[in-house]
């Protein structure tokens, strides 16, 4: 599952600032938002891929791990998987992250969902986050249990999340007075707009003495192990998801999810195709002439196979059976093996002098097929001087 480069995104330069990250995802946040997109599944796309590429490019250590070592260098690194991620939950992201700014473009919204200011706070589910696990071709034959390594927000043991200091209280928000929420007349004077507080991000609350340990943010990095079962058949790109290992909700909701992307490493000869595997083996003229056995690579070792007497160059046998289970019926695929005619470099005298014995014989005893292909050349390259 290939991935778009994050800078590309955003549309800024590799050498690009912080301001200038943050001015490129603004811009791009307020143009594909689904409220000023609504039912367009691009414009959400895009809207996701936005925040994802900020989230890496904001942060100093993410964006260093991602310059040095591109998507594969973010494994672990705790990023949000934005893909599965209910729209308005990122919209809550962007009215942190921007103040007032999305308040006032998508506010009525926002506050609708609201109604009592800040102490109507709502549940809000965990963001999910996602990683890659790499497997075999073997181990998606049998299915494997993976070990994963990866860090995600915790909630903070010290303040239980609420970011404020052992023995402290948050205080009331002075911009809106406790009520989440302000009031701004609008063109003219003739109607009022209502918007998420600036200050307090819609809480009725600040906190005034945070948390030594989380520093007021509630949530502090952990790294976690875990196991996942990955079932046979799985295929590339395919999303294992782990239930309630994504980060923590907000005011009692539930944890996100953890989805565990399948990378499959490359096989020293078998190819993949659907359920089937294929294995090209070269062959000499004399073994696909007079026919021979030979060992063919299969995923639980090697297994007999006979190459019948005048074989062609690009047959296709099949050993059936021999290919990966099918993940719905765990019905196996079959192995595919193409055969390749190698041609030898260099022949010493007595082989060259055999070989023009041959071909004498040959020449006497053109084959049907061949005599008819230079037949048909020669008739239709006639007829074409002719002409």
């Amino acid at each position: 599952m290939a991935k778009r480069d994050y800078y590309e995104i955003l549309g800024v330069d590799k050498k690009a600032s912080a301001d200038d990250i943050k001015r490129a995802y603004r811009r791009l946040a307020i143009q594909y938002h689904p409220d000023k997109n609504p039912g367009d599944k691009e414009a959400e796309a895009k809207f996701k891929q936005c925040a994802e590429a900020y989230e890496v490019l904001s942060d100093p250590e993410k964006r260093k791990r991602y310059d040095q070592f591109g998507h594969d260098g973010l494994r672990g690194a705790g990023v949000h998987d934005y893909s599965h991620m209910n729209v308005n939950d990122i919209g809550d992201i962007f009215g942190d992250i921007f103040g007032d700014m999305f308040g006032d473009v998508f506010g009525s919204r926002r506050s609708s969902r609201r109604p009592g200011g800040a102490g109507a706070r709502r549940a809000a589910r965990g963001y999910d986050l996602e990683t890659v696990v790499e497997l075999s071709l073997e181990e998606v034959s049998r299915g494997a249990e993976k070990t994963i390594e990866f860090t995600r927000q915790d909630t903070c043991a010290d303040c239980s999340g609420s970011g404020v200091a052992k023995g402290k209280a948050p205080a009331r928000c002075t911009v809106c007075g406790g009520a989440g929420q302000v009031q701004r007349a609008g063109l003219g004077g003739f109607f009022q707009m209502v918007s998420t507080c600036p200050q307090c991000q819609g809480t009725g609350q600040i906190i005034t003495d945070p948390c030594r340990k989380c520093r007021g943010k509630g949530t502090n990095a952990k790294k976690r192990t875990i196991t996942v079962k990955i079932p046979a058949g799985v295929h590339e790109g395919q999303g294992i998801r782990v239930g309630g290992e994504g980060e923590p909700g907000r005011h009692g909701g539930p944890r996100g999810d953890l989805y565990c992307y399948v990378r499959i490493k490359a096989h020293p000869f078998l190819m993949r195709d659907g359920d089937n595997l294929i294995v090209t083996v070269p062959l000499s003229f004399t073994q696909l002439a007079l026919g021979t056995t030979i060992d063919v690579p299969t995923l639980e070792g090697t297994r007999k196979l006979r190459i019948p007497p005048g074989t062609q160059h690009g047959a296709v046998l099949r050993i059936r059976g021999q290919g990966l289970p099918n993940i719905r019926t765990a019905h196996k695929g079959d192995l595919l093996v193409k055969t390749a005619v190698e041609i030898p470099k260099r022949l010493n005298a007595e082989q060259q002098n055999l070989l023009r014995e041959y071909a004498k014989t040959e020449e006497l005893e053109v084959s049907s097929d061949s005599k008819s292909f230079f037949e048909r050349i020669k008739r239709h390259f006639g007829n074409t001087k002719q002409s």
